[in-house]
């Protein structure tokens, strides 16, 4: 069955399919390509044949960094394309809206991905949006004579195509929730810092990302990602800007990569603060104090997954012994090194074991912690989770809740291989969470998921849900305690 929707920039005909209208490569913005690569987003031309949005648009170029299967046909720099999954097109319907920003170490992935496939959400009642921001050095890039902040800005650029459009999806622009994991979730924060981003959303949610700088990342803010753009136009030939609009994208691609930090150095793991492309404090688009000041006032929900380190240090990656466990706490908690080496000890766990807390610790539990610091002085409304269900299939793999284990049960797409009914009980009592925080800014209606408060108290989403503290693993506070030796 076909829909035709009338946009702000035009026609468009998507299809229903099993009570679902979907609508797939909306252009948001016009192709940021030749004279337009490294620009802001530019406003998309209108059109007055109905155009057809029936199949995915392309993804920005990339080498890494996608979680599950794009289903986008081919790469391209014209890739600024949304999505929408909806129920009811009825301009009347007022329905919640609920943004989704896609991870993948703002290197890979895109709007387009199965595992975050918007039907199963729109069937409880809201309208999804996913969309393809600029990737790598195509939007992080970060040069006085060319600009920075290009994905970022192409994240508000589609948060203004909502506000101009979703009401024809049956969405409510004034109820409006970004959502992302991981880079995604990172980009949430940024959001929440940014001026230009102001009043596009009302509610937020960061899910594994998006906490306060690691305690451990010496480095000065931003100094990462222009070092890379600095040794990234070198790489090039140098020249100016029109030179460099010029380069052909398969080698812009190539040296993306080449200079993402992704790859670690010889005897070192890889941590998400070895990243170079993201966004920086250009004092535009992100304050110079974005890192200090409150984040806009809107409800908040925060979490992480448990086992969140087996996504980045996998069982068998590397020969798990002392030596590389002292190297990594020393490098992940510094004076604190022995304290959280001495808790570790009482671990009856492998060594993978091991280094699986003291990372996941380090790494996620902490940022988040010094995050609730942050809300609780500014007498912020939120609320905070962590992901512990194990899955059959993760449990015979070791990689348990890892990073992005949630993503499948958050999105209703859990494959009939290495999940079972009980999986199926969490994901739908997760997703009843999301949509409800979503719909009245709060995660349950009975009040059985508090707010944090002084208590300290996180929803724990398991196969039986529970409570729990942050701090119950005794790592976080330790490395906490660098943080505070630091300042």
């Amino acid at each position: 069955m076909q829909t035709i929707v009338e946009t702000r920039q035009g026609p468009i005909q998507g299809f229903a399919d099993d009570g679902i209208h979907k609508f797939f490569g909306i252009p948001y913005a016009a192709p940021p390509v030749g004279a337009l690569r490294w620009r802001p987003p530019q406003p998309t031309p209108a059109w007055t044949q109905v155009r057809q949005t029936t199949e995915f648009g392309p993804i920005c170029p990339q080498t890494a960094g996608a979680v599950f299967k794009t289903r986008a046909s081919r790469q391209d720099e014209d890739c600024l394309y949304l999505n929408v999954w909806t129920t009811t097109v009825d301009p009347q319907a007022k329905q919640p809206v609920m943004v989704w920003i896609h991870g993948g170490g703002y290197l890979g992935g895109g709007g387009c991905e199965d595992g975050t496939d918007g039907s199963a959400l729109a069937a409880l009642g809201v309208t999804v949006v996913s969309f393809n921001y600029r990737l790598g050095a195509f939007g992080y890039l970060a040069h006085p004579d060319l600009g920075s902040n290009f994905g970022l800005q192409d994240q508000i650029a589609a948060l203004q195509w909502v506000h101009q459009n979703i009401t024809q999806f049956g969405g409510d622009p004034d109820r409006v929730t970004v959502f992302g994991q991981s880079a995604g979730a990172h980009s949430v924060r940024t959001l929440l810092s940014s001026p230009s981003a102001a009043g596009r959303f009302h509610r937020a949610i960061l899910q594994s990302g998006g906490g306060e700088r690691f305690s451990f990342d010496a480095k000065k803010t931003n100094e990462r990602t222009y070092a890379a753009s600095k040794a990234f136009i070198a790489h090039l030939g140098g020249g100016g800007p029109e030179q460099l609009r010029q380069v052909p994208t398969e080698r812009v691609t190539e040296a993306s990569h080449l200079f993402s930090g992704v790859i670690p150095k010889r005897g070192r793991v890889h941590t998400p603060a070895n990243l170079a492309w993201m966004p920086v404090t250009d004092g535009e688009i992100v304050p110079a104090d974005a890192g200090t000041r409150p984040l806009a006032a809107v409800p908040l929900l925060l979490g992480y997954t448990h086992n969140e380190a087996r996504y980045f240090i996998k069982p068998g990656m590397l020969p798990y012994n002392r030596l590389l466990l002292w190297a990594l706490t020393r490098a992940l908690a510094g004076p604190e090194a022995r304290a959280v080496r001495t808790e570790l000890s009482h671990n009856a766990g492998s060594m993978y074991d091991k280094f699986d807390r003291a990372y996941t610790s380090a790494v996620f539990a902490e940022p988040l912690l010094a995050t609730t610091e942050r809300l609780l002085s500014s007498g912020h409304e939120f609320y905070c989770y962590r992901f512990d269900r194990v899955s059959p299939g993760a449990d015979r793999s070791d990689f348990r809740a890892q990073h992005t284990a949630e993503l499948r049960y958050l999105f209703g797409t859990l494959t009939t291989e290495g999940y079972d009914d009980v999986d199926r009980q969490v994901s739908a009592r997760m997703q009843a969470h999301w949509v409800a925080f979503a719909r009245d800014g709060a995660p349950t209606e009975d009040g059985s998921w508090p707010r944090y408060d002084d208590l300290a108290r996180i929803a724990v989403i398991a196969d039986t849900p529970g409570q729990g503290r942050i701090d119950d693993d005794p790592i976080a506070p330790l490395v906490h305690a660098r943080r505070a030796i630091a300042r």
